[in-house]
This record gives C-alpha cells, sequence and structure tokens, in this order.
C-alpha cells in the first residue's frame, strides 16, 4: 500500500492562511487539517476531505497529493 503526503501547509502559506483558516474555508475540522498537515506519510485519508480543502485553496487534488511511497 502506498502512502500520501497532502501538501496543505505549502498551499496554504502560499494565500498566506493558517491552518485554522484552510479549517474554516473548507469546512474540514481543524484537528484533521493538522493531522493531515503534519503526517510525513498517510495510509488513508477521507476523500471529501482533500476535495473540499483543495477547492478551498483553489488547487487540483493532483497537486495537493504527493505520492511519498508506492
Amino acid at each position: 500500500m502506498g502512502l500520501i503526503k497532502l501538501k496543505i501547509r505549502e498551499f496554504a502559506d502560499e494565500k498566506g492562511w493558517t491552518l485554522k483558516e484552510v479549517s474554516d474555508r473548507s469546512g474540514v475540522a481543524y484537528s484533521s487539517v493538522r493531522a493531515y498537515a503534519r503526517a510525513p506519510g498517510l495510509a488513508m485519508v477521507d476523500f471529501t476531505s482533500i476535495l473540499k480543502m483543495a477547492r478551498a485553496l483553489d488547487v487540483m487534488i493532483e497537486d495537493l497529493v504527493e505520492v511519498v511511497e508506492e
């Protein structure tokens, strides 16, 4: 099973947003946004959360997700 990293912090920094602002703008719980942003590699993630964060950050899902291990 592969691992992915979500590049939330990178895109939030580009917009000058905090992780709390990503949470507020996406509707994804702050604890989830923070956990996703800090994780070096995730085996599972809620796809709806990825979609909501990508929309809030105005990026494609493919840009938000980075494969770190296949």
